[in-house]
């Protein structure tokens, strides 16, 4: 059984692969550019990816491949109708960084919500040390007790940072993008009563249609002038240019994004020239990459090429 692992360094140095080689012989490429994918996949009976595009031209000479593994949850990356026509199985890991999404959903929210960048700037600088007073809040803030928090996406972690925020003391509502039924407790609002309600919007949907853009100058005109958005989801729900006008205009007090339109962001995105960072914090898609998690990706994958070769479902795209 041979295996290739396109992408390594999707899961990190630092987390092993090793208990992927009781399944056969492992060939591991740290990265894989497009132009290389059909030569090293050549005779593969499994392909483990992230983001390499498998479709009918990177796939067409690799005739044994049986399965392809996603070291991630999404697989948009898989040309889902050619794997279809050749046979081909498609399995991905769901859920395995619920936990440290949610987890850096508040880490945003409360570093801007919490005004911690000047008062670490302030300690730091030595004010802290020259003043005659034990404490120092120039920079107001509040409690979270009370506020508003809007939710768009009430999968895994959207209900786990709702279940969350209600216990910080919040009102949570949500904004629903599906016409389907919920047994969801929290009460749903129509978008332009959401935008305008909540102190706090976070995002947790997928990149769609119906969501490609739905954050732009029009909605941050319907939002609270002292609210916080928080992207923990996808960078095409939110329009970078109308966010960082949004700013300047003081539209909305602040925003926390982990994901941008472009990723790695580019040097001409126009939130790369917004330098208050007590208003705006971005981080380079990492909320999913707790150490846990990228172990988690790889025991998942494991046992999801045990349960193929067993003939079991597991996880099953195709």
């Amino acid at each position: 059984m041979n295996i290739v692992i396109l992408e390594r360094s999707s899961v990190g140095d630092d987390v092993s692969v090793d208990l992927l080689n009781r399944f056969g012989e492992v060939t591991v490429y740290n990265t894989t550019p497009v132009h290389m994918i059909g030569e090293r996949i050549k005779d593969a009976d499994i392909v483990i990816a992230n983001k390499s595009p498998l479709n009918e031209e990177t796939l067409r000479d690799a005739s044994n491949v049986r399965l392809i593994c996603e070291f991630a949850t999404g697989y948009d990356n898989i040309d889902l109708s050619y794997c279809k026509k050749r046979g081909i199985g498609v399995r991905n890991v769901k859920g395995y960084s619920t936990d440290a999404v949610v987890q850096h959903t508040f880490g945003l929210c409360l570093y801007i919500f919490e005004k911690l960048n000047y008062y670490d700037n302030y300690v730091k600088s030595g004010a802290y040390a020259r003043q005659d007073s034990f404490s120092h809040y120039d920079m107001n803030f509040s409690e979270l007790s009370s506020k508003t928090w809007g939710i768009i996406g009430m999968g895994a972690i959207g209900s786990k940072v709702a279940d969350i925020a209600s216990a910080f003391g919040c009102n949570v509502v949500r904004y629903s993008l599906s016409d389907k039924p919920s047994d969801s407790t929290y009460k749903a609002l129509p978008f332009d009563e959401f935008l305008h309600e909540c102190d706090i919007i976070s995002i947790h949907c997928p990149l769609n249609d119906n969501t490609r853009g739905l954050f732009d100058y029009s909605a941050f005109s319907k939002m609270k002038r002292d609210a916080i958005l928080i992207n923990v989801a996808r960078g095409g729900i939110v329009v970078d240019a109308d966010l960082y006008r949004a700013l300047n205009e003081n539209l909305i007090y602040g925003a926390g994004l982990d994901v941008t339109s472009t990723e790695p962001m580019t040097e001409d995105n126009p939130l790369s020239n917004y330098k208050d960072s007590n208003r705006l914090i971005i981080t380079p898609h990492m909320a999913w990459a707790s150490n846990e998690a990228r172990a988690r990706v790889v025991e998942e994958t494991a046992l999801n090429i045990e349960a193929f070769l067993d003939g079991r479902d597991r996880n099953v795209i195709l």
